[in-house]
């Protein structure tokens, strides 16, 4: 076999199956060069891999199409300057209890169910309420 390009959809919503994809394929033989786009949630493989049983180990952890299969081609060596990225800054206007409120937004927008209801009976309302004595 030759090594080729493997162009595939996965429909992956978090980082978590994002890795077990990522792990599944790499886990193939001959498998060369991984890279995942999450924005287009385009996972691409380059190797000597069959694209069949790529699909077919990737659907038993979620919905794969396959968008394009070819040649790999040597990358062209193009002569730009690297970006320097700059690290980013917090807001040093913002207070701590907005930083509190927004960490809490966001653990009850990835937790939606753990949050935690108590309700107390009391022997006097309820008289078959379970009493140790």
């Amino acid at each position: 076999m030759e090594i080729k390009k493997i162009i595939l959809k996965l429909d992956v919503f978090d980082d978590k199956a994002k890795q077990k994809a990522m792990k599944i394929v790499s886990s193939l033989p001959g498998v060369t060069s991984i890279s995942m786009d999450m924005k287009d949630k385009k996972l691409t493989v380059i190797g000597d891999v069959d694209p069949v049983s790529t699909v077919g180990k990737l659907r038993k952890l979620c919905r794969t199409e396959i968008v394009s299969v070819g040649p790999a081609k040597e990358p062209e060596k193009k002569k730009e300057e690297p970006k320097k990225e700059e690290p980013k800054k917090q807001d040093p206007k913002k207070k701590p209890e907005d930083q509190v409120a927004d960490l809490v937004k966001a653990y009850q927008a990835y937790n939606p169910y753990y949050t935690t209801h108590y309700y107390v009976r009391s022997v006097e309302e309820d008289p078959n309420a379970c009493v140790i004595c």
